[in-house]
């Protein structure tokens, strides 16, 4: 591991670290997305930063706060940032040629993760992608990230599985509130495309068609139970 130190932190004010937080850099490069993530003009960083090749750079003390989630929500509350670790994957993005992520970038994630969600009794519920907090302005880290391998490695959930599901958006919109998504009537699509790069990512069209419903209605049976 290799300290770069950023600027671009507060302290935490006693808040307890809560999600893990998974991004793509979505630039052209590693060293580029490092540059902006320690320039103070940028007003942006993440606790860590894993290069294509498994490089790991820790960038913001875990118990400082660091500015990775802007605006956005999980499980009904806000200021992501003050309860959260945010990782960030080196990876183009949709914009710059969005690509899937080497095995020695998952590797590597996987063995920091594992230790992240031991360190702060992360539950695997709660270990979330950028789009899953911020589902109108984000993609990340989109529809080629596997989360079902992370899982598998001890950092997430995955289990494959559908339930009988409710016909009708109110149903759905609720159930995804249910599970921790921020939604509103202008806002339910987006919300189902986040819901579909995370947990049906197969087809990503922001239909809640029968597989995502059931999907949906499986996944709130693991959560409760």
């Amino acid at each position: 591991m290799i300290d770069r130190p950023s600027p671009n932190f507060d302290e935490r004010a006693g808040t307890p670290v809560s999600i893990l937080m998974i991004h793509y850099t979505g630039m052209t490069s590693g060293p580029a997305a490092l540059e902006r993530l320690c320039d103070p003009a940028a007003k942006v960083s993440a606790h860590y930063l894993i290069e294509e090749d498994g490089t790991v750079f820790r960038l913001v003390a875990e118990e400082r706060r660091a500015w990775h989630a802007g605006a956005g929500s999980w499980r009904g509350r806000g200021d992501v940032n003050a309860r959260s670790i945010g990782i960030e994957l080196v990876n183009p993005g949709h914009e710059w040629g969005y690509r899937p992520f080497p095995v020695a970038q998952m590797e590597a994630l996987a063995t920091l993760g594992r230790e992240i969600v031991e360190r702060h009794g992360i539950a695997p519920f709660d270990v979330i992608g950028h789009s899953d907090s911020a589902p109108e302005r984000k993609t990340d880290p989109g529809e080629l990230f596997d989360w079902a391998w992370l899982a598998g490695q001890g950092v997430g959930f995955w289990e494959a599985g559908t339930d009988p599901a409710p016909e009708g958006g109110e149903a759905f919109a609720a159930g995804l509130a249910a599970f921790g998504y921020g939604v509103d009537p202008a806002s339910l699509a987006a919300v189902t495309m986040a819901f579909q790069r995370h947990w049906r990512p197969a087809r990503v069209d922001g239909i809640a068609d029968a597989e995502t419903r059931g999907r949906l209605a499986f996944l709130l049976r693991q959560l409760r139970s």
